[in-house]
């Protein structure tokens, strides 16, 4: 059994392989170039100012956050170009992106008369409107406008206000991740596409300048081409992958970012505990399709073998070669089920690369879900 080269590094501990994960920047920007469309990661899943900055250098238009409280953090470090692709409801978070607008360019999300109203409250004073997106629901059946008539009401709604301008249309194909293989994830995301295509197009015979056409979900975009007329992509996991994202793609090699762990016991022939259980890796799994994630974490190192199963403070492999093969004290690399909650589970990360340990990273939106 191969140890992780990063024995020094006290744990639970994030790791990033800085190799992997330019590598996968790389690709995604490529892509985006590849179909003239803006590249606008999510950085929810991450949520780390510094690699958001490195994204951007990398040929990102701009970012995406689900939260004001990540839109406030990002913005501090000095992205100024942030979409909140989420319907952020109330008026005191209301009142924290009029703050954000007045400094940076940002938008928001919409997908109700009731969140337009507050808007148009909030920013009643502003010399300058706050401009919007309209979500529309491609299948996954979370938020969003489902019917023409919801789109085409919702819409004129917004033309009638003075404070609130709208810009256009965006999508999640979230359900992208429970089809069964590879070809029907490819159906999926072109259909997605086609319904958001057809979204931005009505909003046009409305007379609506409509200059963004906005798309994401990683596996979607890993497996599948861009339509003409979509104008922005806005994947969030492709940057460090993890379990359920190496399963869109049958390829652990693209994952950067692990969970290092010890061996603290080895109480049974079969069994080793590590001290990396719920709270360094969550207890998320998926029980099917593409990204299905039986088990709690794949092993680095032995990506044949799965945690079976997480306590608190402990996780737990059953595996007897493996069990021979490790000695308590040893350091291992397990790649999490789901990277956008493990991320939010630490203070920092470790970027390393062949063995050495380059710096740590602050993940400074960690908690800010507000």
């Amino acid at each position: 059994m191969e140890k992780s080269p990063y024995q020094g590094i006290d744990t639970p501990a994030m790791i990033i392989d800085r190799d992997i994960m330019m590598e996968n920047l790389v690709y995604m920007q490529n892509k985006a170039n590849q179909y003239n469309v803006n590249l606008r990661p999510h950085v929810k899943t991450h949520r780390m100012p510094e690699l958001a900055k490195l994204q951007v250098r990398q040929g990102a238009c701009g970012i995406t956050v689900a939260k004001v409280g990540e839109a406030e953090v990002m913005a501090e470090h000095g992205l100024d170009n942030i979409f909140i692709a989420n319907e952020i409801v109330g008026i005191s978070k209301l009142e924290r992106i009029r703050e954000l607008h007045r400094k940076i360019h940002i938008r928001t999300g919409v997908d109700s008369i009731f969140q337009i109203d507050q808007l148009e409250t909030v920013f009643h004073d502003e010399e300058k409107g706050i401009e919007v997106l309209i979500e529309v629901e491609v299948g996954e059946n979370r938020s969003g406008v489902i019917t023409d008539e919801q789109l085409i009401a919702l819409a004129k709604y917004i033309q009638s206000k003075k404070k609130v301008v709208l810009k256009g249309v965006f999508s999640h194909e979230g359900h992208s991740y429970k089809v069964k293989d590879v070809e029907t994830c490819i159906a999926v995301a072109l259909e997605s596409q086609e319904r958001t295509l057809r979204a931005a197009n009505i909003l046009r015979e409305l007379g609506v300048d409509v200059d963004t056409v906005s798309i994401g979900a990683t596996p979607s975009l890993l497996n599948a081409a861009i339509i003409n007329g979509i104008t922005e992509i806005r994947p969030g996991t492709y940057i460090l992958m993890d379990v359920g994202q190496a399963g869109a793609i049958q390829d652990y090699s693209r994952c950067a970012a692990t969970v290092l762990t010890t061996v603290i016991s080895k109480p049974t022939e079969e069994r080793v505990v590590l001290d990396a259980g719920a709270k360094a890796l969550t207890s998320q799994n998926r029980a099917g399709g593409i990204c299905a994630t039986p088990g709690y974490g794949v092993l680095k190192q032995a990506t044949d073998l799965r945690l079976s199963g997480v306590f608190d403070e402990h996780g737990l492999i059953s595996d007897k070669t493996f069990r021979d093969q490790i000695a308590i004290g040893d350091k291992i690399e397990v790649i999490p089920n789901h990277i956008c909650p493990t991320c939010n589970l630490y203070d920092k990360a470790y970027l390393v690369s062949n063995g050495e340990l380059i710096k740590e990273i602050a993940i400074s939106c960690r908690g800010k879900s507000q």
